[in-house]
């Protein structure tokens, strides 16, 4: 008996027993329109406020990075240059709409707490940016139009694009040297990420047959370390190799194939879960204060119809759609949930956002991302499955030559 106990007592076992309820709960909940993100996240919180485990965890930590690496490798796969210029006129119209919410958020946000303007831009960057990854996966069970769902697709992704340069340009932006710096990395990343893929699939390729997939994860999570080294996060390296790897798509399709982009889907759809439950373990009771959820509050009052406001108004005047049809596209763009969660962790790190700011933001991410289920009344797909499944769906449409 006392040898059970022991055994029970090894990490691993606790290890297996959270795989268990990562993979199993969320799918149990989702009849209740919670999404797997929100559910992993809820257990990371119980996990971590109630049973005090797997705090600072070393190996939580570990695929929790893998997860957002892959999450904005895939979020770079998705970029279609062709089709964001194709629709250019009015996404340009959009995202000078959007400048003038984050300007004026920006401000108000500075006046209201008191805080420098660096820090100001990235409370509303978090306020205001979808999460592509999320929201893509979403609109699939909303009863959406093809035309629809497109409009949703390019605007979160252009958004993201530009929430991801303000984002770098706030957090290099203390001097002009690390300015240059921290540009010069990321310029010469871009530079060498074609001469890498040109020279895998001449060089490497042809000796190691269906390297292609580990080749691409360890070229993102490289370059994810490097631009976290200098301070802006993973999810830039890992945004850029995706972007770059798309581009090459016709280019050399024996390095970027379709069942190459499925597979990263499929390595995403497993480890995403461990950075919404790793997240949850990082909040502590301070961050649920009152003050926290009244600023929530606040945050949802005026951020939600001004978000809103933005798309039903272009859409109004540059598509001359009605109201409600500029509505049902603007509703699913509202989660935020790992934008928010990325930028309250930096902000918390950088520059010690108190827990009522960060609790306020990270409740404000949360009821964004439960509120369109609600408003189409529909469940809520999951999230971490709806990824597996549209993956190998996928891949039964791979030519077989592709696969072997």
């Amino acid at each position: 008996m006392e040898s059970l106990f022991e055994f029970l007592k090894a990490p691993e076992v606790g290890y297996i027993f959270l795989i268990f309820f990562l993979f199993i709960v969320p799918k149990l909940l989702q009849r209740f329109r919670l999404p797997s993100a929100i559910t992993s996240f809820a257990l990371g919180i119980v996990a971590g406020m109630g049973l005090h485990h797997f705090q600072q965890d070393g190996t939580i930590a570990l695929l929790a990075t893998l997860g957002i690496v892959s999450l904005f490798l895939h979020a770079g796969l998705d970029v279609n240059v062709s089709e964001l210029r194709r629709n250019s006129r009015v996404l340009i119209q959009h995202l000078v709409l959007l400048l003038v919410l984050l300007a004026v958020g920006s401000y108000a946000v500075s006046t209201i707490f008191g805080l420098s303007l660096r820090i100001s831009i990235l409370i509303t960057l978090a306020l205001a940016t979808p999460s592509t990854g999320f929201i893509l996966d979403s609109i699939k069970v909303f009863g959406l139009s093809d035309d629809e769902k497109s409009w949703i697709k390019t605007k979160a992704i252009s958004t993201e694009l530009l929430a991801l340069a303000g984002m770098f340009l706030t957090l290099q932006s203390l001097t002009v040297e690390r300015f240059l710096i921290s540009l010069g990395v990321v310029l010469a990343m871009a530079l060498l990420i074609p001469f890498f893929f040109r020279f895998f699939a001449s060089k490497v390729v042809p000796y190691a047959p269906n390297s292609e997939f580990a080749f691409l994860i360890m070229l993102a999570v490289a370059c994810a370390f490097v631009t976290r080294k200098i301070g802006v996060y993973y999810l830039v390296g890992a945004f850029v190799v995706g972007v770059a790897a798309r581009r090459f798509e016709e280019e050399l399709p024996s390095v970027v194939s379709d069942r190459l982009i499925h597979s990263v889907e499929l390595f995403a759809s497993f480890f995403v879960p461990f950075y919404f439950f790793n997240s949850g373990t990082l909040l502590t009771a301070k961050d649920f204060s009152s003050t926290a959820w009244l600023l929530a509050a606040a945050f949802v009052i005026v951020m939600v119809p001004a978000r809103l406001a933005v798309v039903v108004a272009l859409r109004h005047f540059a598509l001359k759609e009605s109201i409600r049809k500029g509505l049902r596209v603007a509703f699913p763009m509202l989660p935020t949930l790992i934008f928010t969660l990325v930028l309250a962790q930096i902000l918390r790190e950088q520059f010690a956002l108190s827990s009522d700011l960060y609790g306020g933001l990270v409740i404000y991410a949360v009821a964004t991302s439960l509120m369109t289920g609600f408003v189409f009344r529909t469940p809520q797909p999951d999230y971490d499955n709806d990824m597996l499944e549209d993956a190998l769906s996928r891949d039964e449409f791979v030519p077989k030559k592709e696969r072997s």
